[in-house]
């Protein structure tokens, strides 16, 4: 813990997705601190060992890859770690696994989703934020990937949960057609905003009476305003 708060340590040496990640993370309330490589992220991991609850950590680093990293770290703890790879074989799952992984997300990955699958892991491990989110009539839980709207069960796609996800997380703030392409969708997505369009209409549709939160924010995006 940091400040009171879950501290992530972010590793990848591509600046700009560690930076994003930065953004995103400590925007929803958690600490980070920063590695580019696999020298540096054990230097900034024995550093501040007492204070890193989990580790993200890219596979392809240089210096030394994150199946290394987390070999060396696994000696003398037993800090959760969710591995980042561009590279999905299962040979590469089950070694992530061997070395002590808690959980393993391919690239290109929805920001949302991997949000989850942090909660999740940190929660296993005693040290999560709330993983059930109630709003009025409905209430999401994060481990299950599930919505409940008065004890109901709504059918989501994955897509579409994650879409719920990225607005309740960002409630009551206007959020750009850009920004939910990158959380959602991916940094790497080709699409283009009707994509976002689209899957809003579906969802309003699906979340009725709860459908109303989501707002259209003129020449902007759309938010998910609610006071509870």
């Amino acid at each position: 813990m940091l400040d009171g708060k879950p501290c992530i340590l972010i590793v990848d040496d591509e600046v700009k997705i560690t930076k994003a990640l930065k953004d995103f993370f400590n925007a929803r309330g958690y600490r980070t601190f920063e590695a580019f490589d696999g020298g540096e992220a054990l230097d900034v991991f024995y550093e501040h060992s007492t204070k890193i609850d989990l580790l993200l950590l890219d596979v392809m680093m240089p210096v030394a890859d994150g199946f290394s990293v987390l070999k060396e770290i696994r000696r003398d703890s037993n800090v959760p770690a969710v591995m980042l790879t561009a590279r999905a074989e299962e040979y590469d799952q089950i070694a992530g696994f061997r070395h002590g992984a808690d959980d393993y997300v391919p690239k290109p990955f929805s920001t949302s989703l991997l949000l989850a699958r942090v909660e999740a892991v940190l929660k296993r491990a005693g040290k999560g934020q709330m993983c059930e989110i109630e709003i009025g009539p409905m209430r999401i839980s994060l481990p299950r990937r599930s919505v409940l709207i008065d004890e109901k069960r709504v059918e989501l796609t994955p897509k579409e949960f994650d879409l719920l996800y990225c607005l309740v997380a960002n409630r009551n703030r206007a959020l750009t057609r850009e920004q939910i392409l990158n959380e959602v969708w991916g940094y790497a997505f080709e699409g283009d905003a009707r994509t976002v369009d689209t899957h809003i209409k579906q969802l309003r549709g699906k979340l009725e009476p709860v459908g109303e939160y989501i707002k259209t924010i003129h020449r902007v995006g759309y938010g998910f305003e609610a006071d509870v």
